[in-house]
């Protein structure tokens, strides 16, 4: 007799999963926020009258799962900041998007580099058990960092395919809410998107899984609250938990 599979049953029919990188394989979020929340307040700091960014709330409603120019517009945007876009090259400032975008990079690098990073142990129990299956995965980020993170992770060699920023500045793919990043990453492990999971912590995307027709789109919610979980619910996800592992049976957790 076959033994029973490990994984929850909403997976079992499944030939794929695509996984987010920060906040879903790698606890690097928090080191994202920080960043963002240095480059941010500088800005905020030269307006006058603004209340600083606010790493959890700000940075879940504006950036999380962005790309670092739209995530930079987007929180500028919310405050009345209309800075200029600027060129690709700005240097590390506060006078334009691309020049915060760039700060904000510098700052994140940095922290990396003082801090590292780990991968979230439930997650790596369902790559594990997933590599039983034979099941095929690929890691998504908006962050050019995506590959880097895996490897310090030591997780590299458990995805077929790796789609973050770097590649879709390559390519000319959009961002997150836009499935491209998704679909690209489905095209490389050669299974439809109807057949494969997205598994995401940024409400960006799980509506990029949504939008592009994904069979299951896995919510993940680290904060605990109904709040957020509903969030992930009304922009697409199908289940919501509160860490990977959790969709792995029973006794295999």
């Amino acid at each position: 007799m076959a033994a029973a599979s490990p994984l929850a049953a909403c997976l079992r029919s499944l030939r794929a999963v695509v996984l987010d990188t920060d906040g879903v394989i790698t606890d690097s979020a928090r080191l994202h926020a920080a960043a963002w929340q240095e480059a941010f307040d500088a800005c905020l700091a030269a307006a006058g009258g603004q209340r600083p960014f606010d790493p959890a709330a700000d940075y879940l409603r504006y950036v999380d799962g962005r790309s670092r120019e739209d995530g930079a517009a987007a929180f500028l945007a919310s405050r009345g900041l209309a800075l200029p876009l600027g060129s690709p090259g700005d240097p590390p400032g506060t006078g334009t998007v691309r020049a915060v975008a760039a700060r904000k990079d510098a700052l994140f690098t940095a922290l990396l580099d003082a801090r590292g990073v780990t991968a979230w142990p439930g997650t790596v129990r369902l790559l594990a058990a997933l590599r039983g299956e034979r099941v095929p995965c690929a890691a998504v980020s908006a962050s050019r960092h995506a590959t880097e993170l895996l490897t310090r992770a030591r997780l590299l060699d458990a995805f077929g395919a790796v789609v973050d920023g770097n590649e879709a500045a390559r390519l000319g793919l959009p961002g997150k809410p836009d499935p491209a990043l998704f679909l690209e990453a489905a095209r490389r492990l050669a299974v439809p998107a109807a057949d494969t999971a997205v598994v995401e912590d940024a409400l960006a995307g799980v509506e990029a899984g949504r939008r592009g027709g994904f069979g299951l789109i896995v919510g993940v919610d680290r904060t605990g609250g109904r709040y957020r979980a509903g969030q992930l619910r009304r922009r697409g996800a199908d289940v919501v938990v509160s860490d990977p592992g959790d969709l792995l049976m029973p006794g295999t957790r």
